[in-house]
Order: C-alpha cells, then sequence, then structure tokens
C-alpha cells in the first residue's frame, strides 16, 4: 500500500501540515519516499510509526523527547535500554496525568451530586 500525504493525513487524522513538520522536524524513521512526479508516498510502517508518535504527543511527550525516540529506533539495536528507559518515565508522566485527571473528575462529579440533589425531582423530571 502506498498513500500520498492527503490520504495517509486523512487516514491518521492528522493535517498535512503537521505530516510535513514531522518530517522536517526529524521525527520519522526514514525519508519518506516519493513517487517519480516526486509525491511523498507513506507505506504501512510509515502510517504506524505517524501513529506511534502522534499518541506520544497526545500524551505530552515532548518533541525533543520524541526526537531522542525516533534517534534511537533509527539507531538500531543496542540502545532498547534507552528506548525503555524513555517509554517507562513517559508512562509515569501519563500516569500521574490520568492520577490529576482523576481527581479533578471526581470533584466536578460531586458538584453534579449536590446539584442534582438540591434539585431532586424537578431536575429528574425536565
Amino acid at each position: 500500500m502506498s498513500l500520498t500525504i492527503a490520504e495517509a493525513a486523512q487516514r491518521l487524522g492528522l493535517a498535512v501540515d503537521t505530516l510535513r513538520y514531522y518530517e522536517k522536524d526529524g521525527l520519522l524513521l526514514r525519508a519518506v519516499p516519493r513517487s517519480s512526479a516526486g509525491h511523498r508516498r507513506y507505506g504501512d510502517e510509515d502510517l504506524r510509526w505517524i501513529e506511534l508518535i502522534t499518541r506520544l504527543r497526545a500524551t505530552g511527550m515532548p518533541i525533543r523527547e520524541v526526537r531522542r525516540y525516533a534517534d534511537l529506533v533509527r539507531g538500531g539495536t543496542g540502545n532498547e535500554r534507552e528506548r525503555l528507559e524513555l517509554l517507562h518515565a513517559h508512562r509515569e508522566a501519563v500516569l500521574a496525568q490520568l492520577a490529576e485527571a482523576q481527581t479533578h473528575l471526581a470533584a466536578i462529579e460531586y458538584k453534579i451530586d449536590l446539584y442534582t440533589e438540591r434539585l431532586g425531582a424537578e431536575y429528574l423530571s425536565a
């Protein structure tokens, strides 16, 4: 399979500019192959990698850390411990974010319960 940049962006739910940025900023594992007309052609491996880095970014991993991870992966075998340490550290950060979000959600649910109780049947029948 080979997708144009527009098709890849649509499949991944990203903007074309985001894909160009990832490429320009050294976040991809390889140079994206080009067609004979010079248009980018994304394969399955490219899409899987972009999906991963999109998830890393969506969970708050800074660009410099994503770039570091990509550099390590491009470096091949022998640096798996560094990759694992980077991912463990990021997992800890994500878990802390989740715990904080759960605390915030509990406060919101408390207020919802409070107002629902105050409004009682009036609220439920509306």
